[in-house]
């Protein structure tokens, strides 16, 4: 929940509340798994597509479970047109 809430906070340009969002996320994960994809989620907000591929593909990595809401999730709407989205779906295995 608390990478939605970044995000929220991302694209309803409140960057100082995402970016709070991602340090308590780093902080968090010192204690428990978080997950890349979520990272990737607040990047992606902010608009920072560097970073959100860099996230996205730590995501592919740990072969996080969400990575199958690529394709349909709006979320990553900016990002598609970039040819890294396209193949990362390829390398993931979803149709695009």
């Amino acid at each position: 929940m608390q990478a939605q809430l970044g995000h929220a906070y991302a694209v309803a340009g409140k960057r100082s509340e995402a970016e709070k969002v991602l340090s308590e996320l780093r902080e968090l994960a010192n204690q428990r798994y978080v997950s890349p994809y979520d990272v990737a989620m607040i990047y992606v907000g902010l608009g920072d597509k560097e970073q959100a591929f860099a996230w996205l593909e730590k995501a592919y990595q740990e072969h996080a479970r969400r990575l199958w809401a690529l394709k349909v999730n709006p979320t990553w709407d900016s990002l598609r047109s970039d040819s890294r989205f396209a193949g990362l779906l390829r390398r993931i295995g979803l149709p695009q």
